[in-house]
């Protein structure tokens, strides 16, 4: 039987409530498809960071390294700065692994409403350059305090990164029906990174021929996404930029608690880390609420990643079925809970 190791990270807040909920789906799945999880759950959260002063102990990232995958919940706590866990958990993982193909697919489900009039014509994937850019951690604090107090926060675009990045976008754009990739940029103010990231691209189409291309402004691309969102399809953006744009398009598809997001290692050294996008949430956490739908759509590109594309598409179909018939929490509109949805989406698988 085919059997898969995985991580499991709660980490903080609702993620300690989806996460479980999501595991428990795709247990129900294995046993109906065949395969089976072995899933390993690691405390490495706020709390644990509290406790010990360290967010991942000694040794943590070489043992995770032996694992299939990593389903990660959420980091972050209202009385630990974001930088300190961020930059504690997440970013040590997807760094550390080189997990540089951020992808964040984006539709309205059906069911659900959407705030735009158009919005059944919202079909994207983001994909977000997840190593280096402004999120490199390039940079630093001199005289701090003082008021000649300077900080500085160095982008940092690499001809390796930004071509590795732009190649897998056009992989996957070209598998898309409509084969069409916009590149959001920043170039005409940012001269010197963001024009590399626009000459790579172009040179990268070269190889490309059947994928029709488009450049837009970052600022420019927010209302396009409002006003004509039919126009986009498969979308790359520096780590900041799609970053901001793929929290947008998930507002714009009905609710962040429905939004997946995989973090990819492509070549698969490293395993590859499925989160939802929602965050810790600490304002609905312990109420029971929580929105599953993002965890349990994070799971099905799991499946697709492990290899298990009949998997996924039967656990979409699950969750698409849920939707229809508006078992909704209330981020959606709707009055039922985490476990009721997770019931409804097992009862229709």
């Amino acid at each position: 039987m085919r059997s898969y190791r995985i991580a499991a990270i709660p980490g903080d807040g609702i993620g300690n409530e989806v996460i479980p909920a999501g595991i428990e789906i795709l247990n129900a799945l294995a046993e109906k498809d065949g395969f089976q999880f072995a899933f390993e759950h690691f405390d490495w959260s706020s709390e644990r960071y509290k406790r010990t002063g360290a967010y991942i102990p000694e040794g943590g990232l070489a043992k995770l390294k032996t694992f299939d995958a990593i389903f990660f919940g959420a980091v972050g706590a209202p009385d630990v700065p974001d930088h300190v866990s961020l930059w504690g958990l997440r970013l040590p993982i997807c760094q550390g692994f080189d997990q540089y193909a951020n992808v964040r697919p984006s539709r309205v489900l059906p069911g659900v409403t959407s705030p735009l009039a158009n919005a059944k014509d919202i079909d994207w994937v983001i994909i977000r350059e997840n190593s280096e850019g402004e999120y490199s951690g390039s940079g630093g604090r001199v005289h701090q305090g003082l008021p000649e107090e300077v900080a500085t926060e160095t982008s940092v675009f690499t001809r390796h990164g930004v071509e590795r990045i732009h190649r897998f976008a056009f992989e996957l754009a070209r598998k898309r029906p409509r084969k069409l990739l916009t590149l959001v940029t920043k170039s005409n103010a940012q001269r010197h990174g963001m024009v590399l990231w626009d000459e790579i691209f172009y040179e990268v189409a070269k190889g490309y021929p059947d994928v029709k291309t488009d450049r837009i402004l970052v600022d420019a691309m927010t209302t396009r996404m409002v006003l004509k969102p039919g126009s986009l399809d498969t979308i790359v953006a520096s780590n900041l930029h799609a970053d901001i744009l793929s929290d947008l398009a998930a507002a714009l598809s009905g609710s962040l608690g429905i939004a997946p997001t995989a973090n990819l290692n492509p070549e698969r050294k490293f395993p590859s880390m499925f989160e939802p996008i929602h965050g810790s949430a600490f304002d609905i956490t312990g109420k029971g609420v929580a929105n599953p739908v993002a965890t349990f759509w994070t799971a099905a590109m799991m499946l697709e990643h492990l290899g298990e594309p009949k998997a996924a598409a039967r656990l979409m179909r699950a969750i698409e079925r849920t939707t229809e018939e508006q078992v909704f929490t209330p981020d959606l509109g709707g009055v039922h809970d985490t476990r009721a949805v997770t019931s409804a989406v097992k009862r229709a698988l």
